[in-house]
């Protein structure tokens, strides 16, 4: 009987959280599922249509070019990301007040919007009056100022990759000093006095040992890649030609201005399997690692 209360009074304790995973995750999931089977409209009646918005999806070959496009932005932004953030750290580790400030400096933008370092950036990367194209011609580097978003989606995707930078990496930086604080020192002193330098006690101890940290950074990272879409929505807009939109700015055409819901369900699904084939390979290489 005892026992019994007890589960009982458990129950009420765990029930809040319950409720709110029930209500903000469990129910709009399973509404999402529900309604990739439809051709689901905000000014139609919705038709059951089974797998036909997937069947869609795969003929689609703006699906195909979105789903390149964030997958080439990913890969290109992410090695970035993880390289420059480490560096940095390994530059800033010590706990001297020149690199506690400049830790403070790069982590800085990272508290900042990322609509508001967007439009920061467009105003920078701007054709007629940014700050950029003009510290390009007084050094001379180039000769007339560069259109950086509508015209070529390369040079689009290079120019938000350099706004994201300059806004995420302290996030990396920051954890990645906390990983390397994490290591004993006797292990670097033991090193030291076997004779070894700086960049072989970076390669045999500090990389080793931050190893999860760096799978969870590139994780983070992937995700965060992979859900691109505020940046290319102020920025590029999707231009040219919708060569620069990602998968989510292309899910939220579909599902908003062309109030195709169900077709949008559906790109978000066959995104969200995405995401779960990287989660599922990060903890695979994490548990290799920590075998």
């Amino acid at each position: 009987m005892h026992s019994k209360t007890s589960s009982y009074v458990g129950l009420l304790y765990v029930a809040p959280a319950l409720a709110f995973v029930l209500t903000f995750t469990v129910y709009p999931f399973a509404q999402m599922v529900w309604m990739s089977l439809h051709n689901w409209s905000l000014i139609a009646p919705k038709k059951y249509i089974g797998f036909g918005n997937f069947v869609k999806a795969w003929n689609d070959p703006q699906v195909w070019t979105s789903l390149e496009f964030t997958l080439k932005y990913t890969l290109f932004i992410t090695p970035i990301l993880m390289i420059l953030g480490y560096l940095i750290a390994l530059l800033t580790a010590e706990n001297r007040p020149l690199r506690q400030f400049t830790r403070s400096v790069v982590f800085a933008p990272v508290v900042i919007g990322l609509g508001a370092s967007s439009l920061l950036w467009y105003w920078l990367f701007s054709y007629d009056f940014g700050l950029i194209n003009r510290a390009l011609i007084d050094l001379g580097l180039i000769a007339r100022p560069v259109v950086w978003f509508g015209a070529d989606a390369d040079i689009s995707m290079w120019a938000v990759i350099a706004s994201i930078v300059w806004k995420v990496v302290g996030f990396g930086t920051i954890l990645f000093v906390a990983a390397i604080h994490a290591i004993p020192g006797e292990i670097g002193e033991a090193a030291m006095v076997d004779g070894a330098s700086y960049w072989q006690r970076v390669r045999a101890i500090t990389l080793p040992l931050t190893a999860k940290t760096i799978l969870l950074v590139t994780l983070v990272s992937v995700i965060g890649s992979l859900l691109a879409f505020d940046q290319f929505y102020i920025m590029t807009a999707g231009q040219p030609r919708n060569l620069t939109a990602t998968s989510v700015f292309l899910i939220y055409l579909n599902s908003f201005p062309y109030l195709k819901l169900g077709y949008g369900a559906a790109l978000s699904l066959i995104l969200a399997g995405i995401i779960l084939v990287c989660t599922f390979l990060q903890m695979l290489l994490s548990r290799r690692s920590h075998a």
